[in-house]
């Protein structure tokens, strides 16, 4: 009987040093994720490229909680949600309609991370989206889309929409239905989430106390990008991931089987 440590074995040696690692990271967003509580059972994803010209990309099996997610138990996929490595485990194909649309348009687009937090929903319901209340805010602001609810994601014409909406941008806020981030790493990626969810818990706090709001003035928003810049002295979220993933290890590292 092939123990964890096998099936990791059998993973690893088939695939590249490049793959392995980003499906170490890709595993610890998953974990990341659930350890934050952004997690929704099994109903959302986070998908990353797969190193090389092939457009092949991982993500999870479908029916495993976030916090289960391991590097090898994550799945290869091409553009049209096919396998293509054999795996023991399913994926949800319609899960992989926003995260194909994205990839597919944007070569920048190394990992893309899609949630339904209750603070994301709910801004996303709000008329006027994510407001510049606080710091964590002007982030997200100065590359915020917006998408139009147009039901579950499962129609292929909804991704020239979703597509065009998004830009170049690097946050999206989804009507009535959640967030997503576009990373050119899982590291940018998560870090890019955990801004956007952090301003829109802020900013329905901030509304819930029942308060006159201020607004961050507009030429402070304006020079946000470049001061986000300064601030991670240009490394984006790798600043942070290695720490993330030391805590990672001292809670469970079983992510890295």
């Amino acid at each position: 009987m092939n123990t964890p440590a096998d099936k990791a074995a059998d993973v690893r040696s088939q695939v590249s040093a490049e793959e392995w690692q980003v499906r170490l990271d890709l595993a610890a967003c998953y974990r990341l994720v659930a350890l934050h509580g952004w997690d929704d059972l099994v109903f959302t994803h986070i998908t990353a490229r797969v190193p090389g010209s092939d457009h092949h990309f991982l993500i999870n099996p479908y029916g495993m909680l976030f916090d289960e997610v391991t590097a090898s138990s994550l799945v290869k996929i091409d553009l049209d949600g096919s396998k293509v490595m054999a795996s023991a485990y399913e994926i949800n194909p319609a899960g992989f309609t926003i995260h194909s649309a994205v990839h597919a348009a944007r070569e920048d687009a190394q990992c893309v991370i899609h949630l339904h937090t209750e603070a994301g929903v709910a801004v996303s319901a709000q008329k006027d989206g994510l407001l510049p209340l606080s710091q964590n805010a002007l982030f997200p602001l100065a590359s915020l889309a917006y998408h139009d609810y147009e039901g579950i994601a499962l129609r292929d014409d909804e991704k020239a929409r979703l597509v065009r909406d998004l830009g170049e941008c690097s946050f999206m806020i989804l009507r009535n239905h959640g967030t997503l981030t576009v990373g050119r790493s899982v590291a940018d990626a998560f870090l890019f989430m955990f801004v956007l969810e952090r301003a829109c818990r802020i900013q329905l706090l901030a509304q819930s106390s029942g308060a006159a709001l201020v607004s961050v003035a507009r030429p402070i928003l304006e020079g946000i990008a470049a001061q986000a810049q300064a601030v991670t002295r240009g490394l984006g979220g790798q600043l942070a991931w290695p720490a993330l993933l030391r805590k990672l290890d001292r809670i469970d590292s079983s992510y890295r089987g």
